[in-house]
C-alpha cells in the first residue's frame, strides 16, 4: 500500500491537483480544456469559510446561504457535477456565455474556457449571492466576469445572443428568454426537473425548440423567483408521502392511505434490475399517471413500504390505488430482478402496467443515454402527445432509442 504524505493535505495546490486527477478517473473531466480550467482556478478562494478538504471534495457541496428554516438556498456545487456540466456545454475560446445562478467559481471556470476574447456573464436573483460572487471573483483575479442582479427567468437580454446558457439551479421549466437568448447554434445546459426527477440536459437549438444531445444525473437547489414551482405533495400517514408536478394525477390522501392498509400485491417482471437512474427516468416519463412515493426509514423497517421508497420511487397512482417498483435477488437476471408492489382495488391493473414497462426497459433500453428529450415552447397541443409533460411555457417530450 502506498503511504500518503499527510503533511501536504493542507496545501490547496496539492488538493487541486488531486481533485483534477480524480475527476479524470471518474469521467467527470474528459477534455483538456476543462482539465486546464479546474487546474487553474483556486477553488478554495470561492469558499473562504469552508475547510480546504470540503472545497476540493468531488461530490460534496459547500453551503453558502440558508433560508429561515435552515434549508440551503445557495451552495457551491460539487466539483464533479460542475465538471460534467462544463463538458456537456462544450465551451470554446471566444464564446459568449451566460450563467444563471451565481456562485462565482463556475463563472471562473467559464472565463478560463472562453479565454481573453470571450465573455462571461453570471446572474442571480439574490443580492447577497451576487455580491459574494463579485468579491470572490475579484479576489481570485477574474475581474472580467460580469455580475448581474436580476431574476434568471428573464435572462440578461442586454448581452444576448449567447453561444451557451448554463443554469446552475434546478429549473422546473424553460422560459422563452433562455431560448431566444441563444444564437442559432447555441446550447442550453439546464438541470431540468420533470415529474420530480432532475437531469442536467444539454439542449441544442432545433428550429423554435430544443433537442437534447446528452443528459446526466444532477442535484441542485431549486430555482427562485418567477421560475420557482412547487410540487403537489400529500402525506398519507406519518412517514409516507406522495408528490407530483403533473396536474392530471389524482392525489387523494385518504383513499391512498386506505390502499396501503389493503393486502399488497407482488408482481415480478422476470426482467433485470440494473442502471437504476436510467430505469427511474424511463419509468417517470412513461408511467401514465406518475408520482413519487417517499417513505421514512422506520416505516420501511416495519415492512409497510419497500426500501425503494426511502429516497423516492416512481409510482403509478390512481385515486384509490398505487403501484411502485421494488427488487429481489435473482441470479437468472444477472443479480437482481425488478418487480412491482401494488395496493388498492385497482392493484392488479396497475401492477400489470408497471411490470410491462419494467420488461420493456430491460429488453429495449437497458443502457445509458437511451433517451432523447425535446422541449417545444408555446401553447400545448390538445390532446398532449404520448409521454409529453405539460410545463408553464411549453411541453417536454422524451423518446427512447
Amino acid at each position: 500500500m502506498t503511504a500518503i504524505d499527510h503533511s501536504s493535505v493542507r496545501d490547496p495546490n496539492v488538493l487541486r491537483a488531486d481533485m483534477v486527477r480524480a475527476l479524470r478517473e471518474q469521467d467527470g473531466i474528459k477534455s483538456e480544456p476543462v482539465a486546464a480550467a479546474f487546474a487553474a482556478v483556486p477553488r478554495h478562494r470561492f469558499a473562504p469559510d469552508a475547510p480546504l478538504e470540503l472545497a476540493y471534495d468531488l461530490h460534496r457541496t459547500v453551503p453558502v446561504k440558508k433560508d429561515e428554516h435552515g434549508l440551503d438556498i445557495s451552495v457551491m456545487s460539487a466539483a464533479h457535477l460542475q465538471a460534467v456540466m462544463l463538458e456537456q456545454a462544450g465551451v470554446e475560446p471566444g464564446m459568449k456565455v451566460l450563467e444563471i445562478g451565481s456562485g462565482g467559481v463556475n463563472a471562473a471556470y467559464l472565463q478560463e474556457l472562453v479565454g481573453p476574447e470571450g465573455e462571461v456573464t453570471t446572474v442571480d436573483i439574490d443580492g447577497d449571492i451576487i455580491d459574494r460572487a463579485r468579491q470572490c471573483l475579484d479576489d481570485a483575479g477574474y475581474t472580467k466576469v460580469k455580475t448581474v442582479l436580476a431574476d434568471g427567468e428573464t435572462g440578461v437580454p442586454d448581452g444576448a445572443p449567447y453561444d451557451r446558457v448554463i443554469v446552475t439551479a434546478a429549473a422546473w421549466d424553460i422560459p422563452p428568454s433562455w431560448i431566444s437568448g441563444l444564437t442559432k447554434t447555441g446550447r442550453l445546459v439546464v438541470p431540468l426537473t420533470v415529474c420530480g426527477t432532475t437531469r442536467s440536459i444539454a439542449f441544442d437549438r432545433d428550429r423554435d425548440g430544443l433537442i437534447s444531445r446528452s443528459y446526466s444525473l444532477a442535484h441542485f437547489v431549486p430555482m427562485q423567483g418567477e421560475g420557482a414551482a412547487e410540487e403537489r405533495k400529500v402525506m398519507l400517514r406519518e412517514g409516507v408521502a406522495v408528490q407530483t408536478d403533473d396536474v392530471r394525477v389524482p392525489l387523494n390522501a385518504q383513499a391512498l392511505n386506505h390502499a396501503l392498509d389493503t393486502p399488497r400485491l407482488e408482481r415480478w417482471s422476470g426482467a433485470a434490475y440494473d442502471l437504476p437512474d436510467e430505469l427511474e427516468l424511463f419509468l417517470t416519463l412513461s408511467l401514465p399517471s406518475p408520482a413519487r412515493l417517499h417513505a421514512a426509514k422506520d416505516v420501511v423497517g416495519r415492512g409497510l413500504v419497500e426500501a425503494s421508497a426511502l429516497y423516492g420511487v416512481p409510482a403509478l397512482v390512481r385515486e384509490d390505488s398505487i403501484a411502485y417498483r421494488t427488487r429481489r435477488a435473482n441470479d437468472d437476471t444477472g443479480g437482481f430482478e425488478s418487480g412491482v408492489i401494488a395496493h388498492g382495488p385497482q392493484a392488479e391493473d396497475l401492477a400489470d402496467q408497471y411490470a410491462d414497462l419494467l420488461r420493456r426497459w430491460a429488453k429495449d433500453h437497458r443502457r445509458r443515454g437511451a433517451a432523447t428529450f425535446r422541449y417545444l415552447p408555446g401553447p400545448a397541443p390538445s390532446p398532449l402527445p404520448q409521454g409529453a409533460v405539460l410545463k408553464r411555457h411549453g411541453i417536454v417530450t422524451a423518446s427512447w432509442n
